[in-house]
């Protein structure tokens, strides 16, 4: 039997004591820092919770602003922000342009709904063909034979000219769309801001395409799936390569990532799923490798809630989450690979 002094189980507990406080103080300054970042619209919505339920956990401080992908990433490479948000993949150009290092953390995927306006016309549907004409400027109404002659949709549709609405900004939104309209085959390139042909409207960000739809007669556009139900936009039934025609939705969008293998840096793009929703993509964190003291540890605080108690918001926003294995791979490469610098 061993026997301890008194006073020793007095400098045990102080010692304890002393330890707690220390964590304490610790916890505190990091809760006590405040992350500043801006970019993609597409997941707009979702940051805004995430970072809501991490201030109300008292887990960290972090303002979000809904810039647009493009701006995101300048805003990121002049170190102006702690981190961006961006649906298009940074160019080796631009990755090269930050000295303190660049990680792509995924965050969620989801689907970019083609929305329309058209009184009384319900469940358009539309053929690789039929998008390409669209948005190449080749069909200009809503009745032409390469729309009306999909079955079942023919006496709907109006002799109405149609108004092809774009992003005005350089968008991750519309990088997942261009992908995917240069993935079937049309002459618009994969980009953030791509060349689209005739005049166009365009509005800024995911709420400003939404809002011009639903203003404008006729009007056809493409928005995060979340911005289309939170306005009431009809969404059209796009046809993907098994030749479904699929409406955008959470699980068509799930089934359509299901298949994708996460490369080692994260880095996942795919413009034409074998099946489900086949316009999707998915959305990342842009962060530093390299950060102050404070900052470097609120950073790593911030990826771990977000790929933890985070994923578990992601569906009710029509957001899919990154699978359970990938979501441990990003925190373990993320607390390896941030470090502290000043």
């Amino acid at each position: 039997m061993v026997f301890f002094t008194k006073g020793w189980r007095r400098g045990f507990i102080v010692s304890l004591a002393v330890a707690a406080l220390s964590l304490s103080l610790i916890t505190s300054a990091v809760a006590a820092v405040t992350l500043n970042g801006s970019g993609a619209t597409f997941p707009k919505p979702l940051y805004d919770r995430y970072f809501s339920q991490m201030r109300s956990a008292n887990q960290i401080t972090v303002n979000y602003e809904g810039t647009g992908s493009g701006a995101g990433i300048k805003a990121l490479i002049s170190g102006t922000v702690d981190f961006a948000g961006s649906d298009a993949l940074m160019t080796a150009a631009q990755i090269s342009q930050v000295k303190r290092g660049v990680m792509a953390i995924p965050t969620a995927g989801g689907a970019v709904a083609v929305v329309y306006n058209l009184p009384g016309v319900n469940n358009v549907k539309l053929s690789a063909d039929a998008m390409k004409g669209i948005f190449e400027g080749k069909i200009t109404r809503w009745n032409d034979a390469k729309i009306a002659g999909i079955a079942g949709q023919a006496k709907n549709l109006p002799n109405t000219a149609i108004r092809v609405v774009v992003r005005a900004d350089s968008s991750g939104t519309t990088f997942i769309f261009a992908n995917h309209l240069q993935a079937i085959g049309s002459s618009i390139k994969g980009a953030a801001q791509p060349s689209w042909p005739g005049s166009p409207l365009s509005g800024q960000g995911n709420a400003g395409v939404a809002g011009l739809v639903r203003q404008t007669a006729g009007a056809v556009g493409y928005v995060q799936d979340t911005y289309a139900r939170q306005n009431k936009l009809q969404t059209a039934f796009i046809q993907n390569k098994a030749g479904r025609f699929v409406d955008a939705n959470l699980a068509e969008a799930e089934k359509a990532l299901a298949g994708e293998t996460f490369p080692a840096d994260f880095r996942l793009v795919e413009g034409n799923p074998n099946d489900g929703y086949p316009i999707v993509g998915l959305t990342w964190l842009l962060i530093y490798k390299e950060y102050p003291t404070a900052k470097a540890d609120a950073i790593k605080k911030m990826v771990n809630w977000v790929m933890t108690t985070g994923q578990g918001l992601n569906k009710q926003l029509e957001f899919t989450s990154i699978p359970q294995g990938t979501a441990q791979k990003v925190i373990q490469t993320v607390n390896q690979s941030v470090v502290a610098k000043g």
